[in-house]
């Protein structure tokens, strides 16, 4: 069967980033895109670090329906919106942005109901209001996940940075109870406490996870590899554990939805997609339908 060429009156969507060459989002969506027969396209853009401003007032008046985003731009990406929705208010970012006819440039967050929906797929069964979260990392990719897991019920969240000023940040940031920030070197103590740990940090050491309860769960928010060095560790310990890729999905339903007026196509298999467009291999540990 050949894949059906595009329209001039094609529906036109995308992803910014720098560098962008890594996402597998135009993977995501253009097989959607293929399975639902739409008539449109989902490109990858990178427009220059400095130039983020410009690309998007060019696009302003629905020239295409809008974008996903992702680093370095989703703070700047709130801060060009006329409008944005609570999540993205809170979290301080957005990863979608939505192009109205009128010149209006509207923001949202759809990561933190990734993040949510992850858990739901690969942690069947888990209370997040059953016990304290561990966050690592204090960056923007941090404060999205701690508003999501706050208003999915989470009682407390340590925020764990190398540094524990930008943790402090972060909690100042988002000002609500339950947050308190500490430096990477008290994990030992906070696992001991913790259910969950979720890491959204871009790099750098990450904690031995020996001190978490036999029945924590452990979520990585990177996809490349898809058994990171924590799942790895994780998973050493038959811990349960929820992936990046997971995470990427599900952020992306809304976001189709959003761009196309209808939601992708459920037949489809778009994990088994993007796994093979990656090079990247299947691997769930058997404690992740445990």
């Amino acid at each position: 069967m050949k894949a059906r060429l595009p329209s001039g009156a094609a529906m036109v969507a995308g992803v910014v980033g720098r560098p962008i060459v890594h996402s597998l989002s135009p993977v995501i969506h253009s097989a959607w895109i293929g399975a639902t027969g739409l008539d449109a396209v989902y490109a990858p853009f990178c427009p220059p670090e400095d130039g983020f401003e410009r690309f998007v007032r060019g696009l302003r008046g629905g020239a295409i329906r809008g974008l996903n985003v992702t680093a370095p731009f989703k703070e700047r990406a709130l801060a060009l919106a006329d409008d944005a929705d609570v999540t993205a208010r809170k979290a301080g970012s957005a990863n979608l942005l939505l192009f109205h006819e009128d010149g209006a440039v509207e923001a949202r967050s759809t990561d933190g109901h990734g993040l949510i929906a992850a858990f739901a797929e690969q942690a069947k069964g888990l209370d997040l209001s059953k016990g304290p979260v561990a966050l690592l990392g204090a960056g923007g990719a941090a404060r999205a996940a701690a508003a999501a897991l706050l208003e999915a019920g989470a009682p407390q969240i340590f925020v764990l940075n190398r540094t524990a000023a930008r943790a402090e940040e972060l909690v100042f940031a988002l000002g609500e109870t339950g947050l308190s920030a500490h430096a990477l070197s008290e994990a030992g103590r906070l696992f001991a406490q913790a259910k969950v740990v979720v890491n959204a940090a871009a790099g750098g050491p990450l904690p031995p996870l020996g001190a978490l309860p036999d029945d924590a769960v452990v979520m990585d928010m990177s996809y490349r590899p898809l058994m990171t060095g924590l799942l790895q560790a994780a998973e050493a310990r038959d811990l349960r554990i929820v992936d990046g890729l997971s995470m990427l999905i599900n952020q992306a339903i809304p976001s189709f939805e959003a761009f196309f007026d209808r939601p992708p196509p459920k037949a489809l298999n778009v994990r088994s997609v993007a796994l093979r467009a990656a090079g990247l291999e299947e691997r769930m540990p058997k404690a992740a339908n445990a």
